[in-house]
C-alpha cells in the first residue's frame, strides 16, 4: 500500500509540475526559431551577387513553373538557387533554413507528387547520400524570381 501511495503522490507532483517545467522549453524552442540567419562567407556573397547581378525581385510565386535538381545551386543554409535556363533565377529561403544543407557535404531530396514542380509547402530531405542517411529537413517557402529588366 505504501508503495501505491508514493507512486501516485509523484504521478500527481509530476502532473502539476509538467507544464511549469515545460513553458520555458516551449519558450526557447520558439525564440530559436525566430533567430536571424548566421552571416554568409564572402564567398556565398560572391555566389549570390554573380547570380542575381542585374536582376531585379519580381512577384513572389508558390511553385517553380519547371525543376531540374542540376539547376539549383546552394548558397547557404537559408538561400538557394534555381536556374531556369533563361537569365530568370529564382531565390528559395525555406522556412528556418535547410541545416546543414550549406555545408557542400550533403544533398537535397525532394520527393515531387503529382507533377515536376516544386511548391511552396513541399518538403524537402538533407541526405548524406554515401551513407543514405537524412541528416535534416526543410520545407520549401513562396520563391522569389529575379529578372533582368526589359527596355
Amino acid at each position: 500500500m505504501r508503495y501505491r501511495s508514493y507512486v501516485s503522490t509523484g504521478v500527481t507532483v509530476m502532473r502539476r509540475l509538467f507544464p511549469l517545467l515545460a513553458a520555458p522549453l516551449a519558450l526557447a524552442a520558439c525564440s530559436a526559431n525566430l533567430a536571424q540567419p548566421p552571416q554568409r562567407t564572402a564567398r556565398q556573397e560572391d555566389t549570390l551577387r554573380r547570380a542575381l547581378a542585374g536582376k531585379v525581385a519580381q512577384k513572389p510565386v508558390s511553385c517553380l513553373p519547371s525543376y531540374r535538381s542540376a539547376d539549383m545551386e546552394v548558397v547557404d543554409d537559408y538561400t538557394i538557387l534555381f536556374h531556369d535556363g533563361s537569365n530568370r533565377v529564382f531565390v528559395q529561403a525555406p522556412q528556418g533554413g535547410c541545416s546543414p544543407l550549406g555545408s557542400g557535404h550533403y544533398t537535397l531530396v525532394t520527393e515531387l507528387r503529382g507533377n515536376s514542380t516544386l511548391c511552396r509547402g513541399d518538403i524537402s530531405r538533407v541526405v548524406d547520400l554515401p551513407n543514405g542517411f537524412t541528416v535534416g529537413s526543410c520545407a520549401m517557402n513562396d520563391f522569389i524570381p529575379y529578372e533582368k529588366p526589359r527596355g
